[in-house]
């Protein structure tokens, strides 16, 4: 039997590892040594440190492409917000759409060096294909394909096919050095919401919301609807599948959930104090984590709730990483 090469990986826009995450659990050899990683967030590199190890936190915009190791795979989810429909879409005109060239510089120097990376994976929002009327990603497709040299192949899939019962569509980007006939993985059977989420009843109070907040979203809602919009907070069926999570705004109100009705509000009695009759809650931290397919038992936040929270919707979906890079894995 022939010993597979070991192979080198460096965690770019790392987050808190979902991508390392997903390639680690895929790694059933123990061929991947993780020689680098970068992410800009602080909080998120707490996060990443507890669980994974030194994350270099400096703009990747500051880091010459000298420093950066040698390595056989780049794993890279950039930025999306500048390509979001929630955002404004500038795009390239926002710096944060400009740190996919950096991808480019930090490839091309291994490339002139004669150390020409094995493969990447770079992950983003949806809409990237059709920003700009798809110039954005045509530019990007161009930079892989013709500048860099790379076999490039490219899809959108959305988590809710791949384990985790949330509605979250991404567009996967893999490259490899050589012509190869990868192929992305068939979709899976659905999950529901409802095989997150904890047991009826055993969720703290603190989570259910009160009779003050509940009457807050409703005015929210009727406001919008008053104006033909469709916005406003959203109470998910047990058999239903989650809504993206996203950073701020509304995203946890469109996904809150019914449960046991605790300390009910009655006239008379402290809206902010007692909670909603019919048992609303948003979902906890490890229910959260478990959307994007995150160990709760194990992974850990050295961080605030509310940090949690915003890191854990900006992850990546860990089962689709992981039955990604078990197609990738068999290439190298």
């Amino acid at each position: 039997m022939v010993r597979k090469k070991r192979l080198k990986v460096i965690d770019l826009f790392a987050g808190i590892g979902g991508n390392r995450s997903g390639f680690e659990r895929a790694d059933k050899e123990k061929r991947l040594d993780f020689v680098y990683t970068n992410d800009f967030d602080k909080n998120c590199a707490l996060t990443y440190g507890a669980n994974f190890g030194e994350v270099d936190c400096r703009s990747i915009t500051e880091v010459r492409a000298t420093e950066v190791p040698d390595f056989d795979i780049l794993l890279g989810g950039f930025p999306c917000q500048a390509f979001s429909l929630a955002g404004k879409q500038k795009g390239f005109g926002d710096t944060r759409g400009t740190l996919f060239f950096d991808i480019q510089r930090i490839l091309l120097h291994k490339i002139e060096k004669g150390k020409k990376p094995s493969a990447f994976l770079l992950e983003n929002v949806g809409n990237l294909k059709h920003h700009d009327g798809g110039k954005t990603f045509d530019i990007m497709m161009k930079v892989l394909r013709d500048e860099l040299g790379y076999d490039v192949h490219e899809k959108i899939l959305n988590s809710r096919f791949y384990g985790v019962p949330q509605n979250r569509p991404r567009v996967y980007i893999v490259g490899f050095k050589k012509k190869t006939n990868f192929q992305f993985p068939e979709k899976q059977k659905e999950v529901t919401i409802g095989s997150v989420l904890e047991k009826w009843g055993t969720v703290d109070t603190k989570y259910y919301i009160s009779q003050k907040y509940y009457e807050g979203l409703n005015r929210h809602k009727d406001r919008h609807l008053s104006k033909g919009n469709g916005f406003g907070y959203q109470v998910l069926e047990r058999t239903d599948v989650a809504n993206t999570l996203v950073l701020g705004g509304m995203g946890r109100e469109r996904n809150l959930v019914k449960d046991k009705p605790k300390l009910v509000y009655k006239p008379g009695l402290d809206k902010l104090k007692y909670r909603n009759a019919k048992g609303i809650r948003k979902l906890t931290i490890a229910e959260y984590a478990r959307l994007q397919g995150i160990d709760d038992k194990t992974f850990k936040f050295p961080v605030s709730n509310t940090q949690a929270y915003r890191q854990i919707a900006n992850s990546v979906s860990v089962p689709v990483i992981e039955v990604i890079a078990r197609e990738m894995l068999k290439h190298l």
